[in-house]
């Protein structure tokens, strides 16, 4: 029987691919009451350390998602390089530690291998009630104005609202939408992966053993267990062999007689291969992480930048389902194309220093760390709204954290709503004022200086970290960035409204009284029609 005389099963959204990507945006959109299907053509969750950094950004997803506590738990700080030459061994740090502030809670990249990652939000899909199919291949993927529909290799499919491939860099469902995936993949420069016990090596270094012609041995020891993750680079003449005798000799050979890899339970080849989908889009089709883009492994990008590709989708898709105009859903390649091309650019800069074993090449800084990733200027922050800004804040940056007096700020945005932050007695009349429609996201509404002692050092911390001199409201997106900012100006009397201004007594940053126009104009691009 062909699938067209089979009925299909109906669902939202059908996700492709169960790796952290594709759980995360399940994760995502089953929080706001989307029917959701995710599927995985192998017979598991991937069991490898392969994306093993967690960047702070998506930490603060985590925390989001109410999963960082675990993740943290789990993971532990990145260890100093150890570089191996004859018998000196010179050490370095990689990534020098970043204290805490009060706009940003977790300021250091963690350390936790893949499968870790993947387990923590294995777990939080289930309990969340979405059961993945493992063992469900997707074998093409056709649309029509309505609904997609997805064929499975059983005979099977499924019809659904929209389909988001999370399947890697092989992707069918990108094939299946006819988006070209261009770049380049050097076959001659080929990596050993490996996970397994080592020993001879101490666990308070990332040992790096580089050799003559063009090979090289690494081990980072993992957290979680006596594991390392070992990393051996091999001439493009060198015959691959994975079996676990093959390995630990070539690992003895290249790190030393001291040596011994044992107990490997994951093996794999890796080549650079460094590609971006011309598009993110094709009508109800869209797709993302490594279907979308895919990166070196240098400056622990890839997994980073997939599951913020979630993080902007989800809440896109739910309010599009809801009846928010299509725009919304363009908007999401729009925002993340950009920033996957730079994180492309600086990944492949990261790695031609890893390949020399510079140690200045190798350091990480901020860039890497993703929190200074902003959407202003693109298609729900264009130029023409970047006056409407604090301080130190405009529309499309991440909203930082901050202290508050009984909790903080990420407590109030944590959730699949919209958040209305209000600054002073002005703002605090406008917070009442903004419609909103009864479907989709909720907005929560909140007045910042009643959440805090007046004049205390809770109060002036949060006003000087969102650059507040003025009675100001801020909207923030449910994926934590800046959707539209009104700045009060002086009073006749010229001066400011009681709140921020008794604190930081600062000049107004403008002198019209607001108008909740332009923001009315941002929230109908984000929402169904009131």
């Amino acid at each position: 029987m062909s699938v067209e005389e089979n009925a299909c099963d109906d669902t939202d959204v059908l996700v492709v691919g169960a790796g952290p990507v594709g759980m995360a945006l399940a994760l995502d959109l089953v929080r706001r009451g989307v029917r959701v299907r995710l599927v995985e053509r192998g017979a598991g969750t991937f069991p490898g350390s392969r994306a093993k950094g967690i960047q702070p950004r998506t930490l603060e997803v985590f925390d989001d998602f109410g999963i960082v506590d675990a993740a943290r738990a789990a993971g532990g700080p990145y260890p100093p390089m150890g570089l191996h030459v004859g018998p000196a061994s010179v050490k370095w740090v990689m990534q020098k530690p970043v204290a805490p502030d009060p706009g940003t809670p977790y300021p250091d990249i963690l350390l936790l291998p893949q499968y870790a990652t993947t387990g923590i939000l294995r777990g939080a899909v289930e309990e969340a009630g979405v059961a993945i199919e493992f063992g469900a291949e997707v074998t093409g993927v056709t649309q029509d104005a309505a609904s997609v529909t997805a064929e499975l290799a059983d005979g099977t499919c499924v019809r659904a609202r929209y389909v988001v491939g999370t399947d890697g860099a092989s992707s069918i469902v990108r094939k299946s939408a006819g988006l070209a995936f261009t770049g380049s993949t050097d076959e001659a420069d080929r990596m050993l992966v490996v996970d397994g016990r080592v020993e001879g090596l101490s666990r308070d270094r990332w040992h790096v053993f580089p050799r003559l012609g063009g090979r090289m041995v690494a081990a980072c020891p993992l957290p979680g267990g006596e594991n390392f993750q070992v990393m051996i680079k091999i001439r493009p003449d060198d015959p691959v062999d994975l079996s676990e005798p093959a390995l630990a000799e070539l690992f003895r050979r290249l790190a030393g007689r001291g040596t011994r890899l044992t107990d490997v339970t994951w093996a794999s080849v890796f080549r650079p291969n460094v590609r971006l989908a011309s598009g993110y889009r094709q009508g109800r089709v869209l797709v993302a992480g490594d279907a979308a883009h895919v990166h070196t492994p240098a400056g622990a990008q890839g997994l980073n930048t997939g599951v913020q590709d979630a993080y902007n989708l989800g809440w896109k898709l739910g309010q599009t389902l809801a009846g928010a105009p299509d725009e919304l859903l363009d908007s999401y390649e729009g925002e993340r194309r950009p920033i996957a091309a730079a994180v492309l650019g600086r990944s492949s800069e990261l790695y031609a220093g890893a390949k020399k074993a510079r140690p200045g090449a190798l350091r990480r800084g901020a860039d890497e760390r993703q929190l200074s990733l902003t959407y202003a200027g693109g298609p729900l922050a264009r130029s023409s709204d970047r006056v409407a800004r604090t301080g130190t804040l405009e529309v499309g940056d991440r909203a930082p954290d901050a202290a508050l007096a009984q909790e903080r700020l990420f407590d109030l945005l944590r959730g699949p709503h919209f958040t209305l932050l209000a600054f002073g007695e002005r703002a605090g009349t406008g917070l009442e004022k903004v419609a909103w429609p009864s479907r989709g996201a909720a907005l929560h509404r909140h007045r910042l200086t009643e959440r805090t002692t007046s004049g205390g050092t809770a109060e002036r911390a949060v006003l000087a970290t969102y650059g507040i001199t003025s009675d100001t409201l801020v909207l923030v997106r449910p994926d934590g960035y800046i959707g539209h900012i009104v700045t009060y100006g002086e009073s006749s009397s010229g001066s400011l409204s009681p709140g921020p201004s008794e604190v930081l007594g600062s000049e107004a940053l403008g002198s019209e009284a607001c108008d909740l126009t332009e923001l009315h104009r941002a929230v109908a691009l984000m929402t169904p029609p009131l």
